[in-house]
């Protein structure tokens, strides 16, 4: 499979998670609209990466990587490599606690997010699939010529 359709499937997959973390929302589950929101956002940056041929690391939080690489990619998209990498490190930080919650002080998840953390992780995992998408669209068109 070339790198170009693996970061097709990837942004697929990518939005399969944002649209279950609409419905997750839709039903009141805060911490599984951030964990799946987390997903399309990794999927998607993964996705991107992949289409420029870097191998990334096998961690959740790819934005060092985004930052090294910056420049394989076209200027409309590197532009917004600094805010995806926020969203990344924001969004990974939570994966964790949006399914165990904070074990420690026996804090579950449902008490740690509310529904404005959930709303902005959507948000913000709809922007990066969204500049992924468009980085996607550009490559395909320059390919098909």
């Amino acid at each position: 499979m070339r790198t170009d359709e693996m970061a097709r499937t990837y942004n697929d997959q990518a939005e399969a998670r944002l649209d279950a973390a609409k419905s997750a929302l839709e039903g009141g589950n805060h911490p599984f609209t951030i964990r799946l929101a987390q997903e399309c956002v990794e999927l998607s940056l993964k996705g991107a990466l992949r289409l420029v041929g870097v191998e990334y690391p096998r961690e959740h939080d790819v934005s060092a990587i985004l930052s090294a690489v910056k420049e394989r990619f076209p200027e409309s998209f590197s532009n917004h490599l600094d805010k995806m990498g926020e969203i990344s490190r924001d969004l990974a930080r939570k994966r964790g606690p949006s399914m165990y919650g904070d074990e420690e002080e026996g804090v579950p998840p449902s008490e740690l997010f509310q529904r404005t953390d959930a709303e902005k992780a959507l948000s913000d995992a709809k922007y990066v699939h969204e500049k992924v998408g468009k980085v996607l669209q550009g490559f395909k068109r320059e390919r098909e010529g």
